[in-house]
């Protein structure tokens, strides 16, 4: 099942086109998509359903009128030197348990936004995303699955300078939260649209260039491993976004350094998922 958030109304990816939730359902589910997560069980009791007994009401639209299926998550979760390939391009030891750090709501963006580059030097990270779909609280490896509405696709820009400046720990939290440095779309798919959904393929290009390609079958922490070490802190919320870990590839430890520039385009692409596509603009002077 694909989810997605059609010009602000929550739909249904379905061959041939979309189908309108709040029409489709008339009225048990509204239009908002961030509302929906907190009714997940439900909307995808109802959704399954629907689906399976021939859908009617199907139109035709664009991708680019998609925006991001988790527009306003309350909580964003991210974790850092989750591939070993990542870890030893940066230099630092393989960590014993998940590097966890966050990204502000504020910072999320859709699928095919053009993004703002602030002053500094401004970083590609293609990750999996794992959006929360049921409240988790101490749950445990084998039950993790259960608690997740879908996976999507997902960029944790990174402005570098400000993320390593300062004193230990840095600035991780603001170096990764400028306006739109979370996309994440186009599509939520839900677990059992995959064939794996431990192993996705993931994909960055910047301006027709290869930059990242891995599978996230190499994750050193997977999906249910990192919900049961979350959860066992805190409780995860539905419609939280759990970025999980970018690949080798980034622009800040190549020679020479290759970061976005306002000419560039970022195509981001997950196996199963689909297809992220940004543009940028420099920053107004002032």
């Amino acid at each position: 099942m694909r989810v997605m958030n059609l010009a602000g109304r929550l739909a249904l990816a379905v061959d041939g086109g979309a189908i309108d939730v709040a029409t489709a359902s008339r009225g048990l589910f509204g239009p908002d998509v961030q509302s929906v997560y907190q009714q997940w069980p439900a909307f995808e009791q109802w959704a399954r359903a629907h689906l399976s007994s021939g859908t009617g009401g199907v139109t035709a639209f664009a991708e680019a009128d998609l925006l991001a299926p988790v527009p306003r998550p309350p909580q964003v979760f991210a974790v850092g030197l989750n591939f070993r390939d990542h870890a030893e391009e940066a230099g630092l030891e393989l960590p014993d348990s998940p590097m966890v750090f966050t990204k502000f709501p504020a910072s999320v963006t859709g699928p095919f936004a053009t993004i703002t580059l602030p002053r500094g030097s401004v970083d590609f990270e293609a990750e999996l995303v794992a959006v929360i779909g049921r409240e988790a609280s101490h749950v445990s490896e084998a039950d993790a699955w259960s608690h997740i509405a879908g996976l999507t696709c997902g960029q944790d820009l990174s402005e570098r300078e400000l993320q390593l400046s300062g004193p230990a720990p840095a600035q991780y939290n603001l170096g990764k939260s400028f306006t739109g440095f979370a996309p994440v779309g186009p599509y939520l798919v839900t677990p059992d649209d995959f064939a794996d959904p431990d192993d996705v393929e993931i994909e960055c290009s910047l301006s027709g260039e290869l930059m990242q390609k891995s599978h996230t079958a190499n994750l050193i922490f997977s999906i249910p491993q990192i919900v049961a070490h979350l959860s066992s802190i805190l409780a995860l919320w539905p419609g939280d976004l759990v970025f999980t870990g970018t690949p080798s590839g980034i622009g800040w430890t190549r020679e020479p350094r290759r970061l976005i520039t306002e000419d560039d385009e970022l195509l981001t692409t997950m196996s199963g998922i689909g297809s992220m596509r940004h543009t940028f603009v420099a920053a107004p002077t002032t």
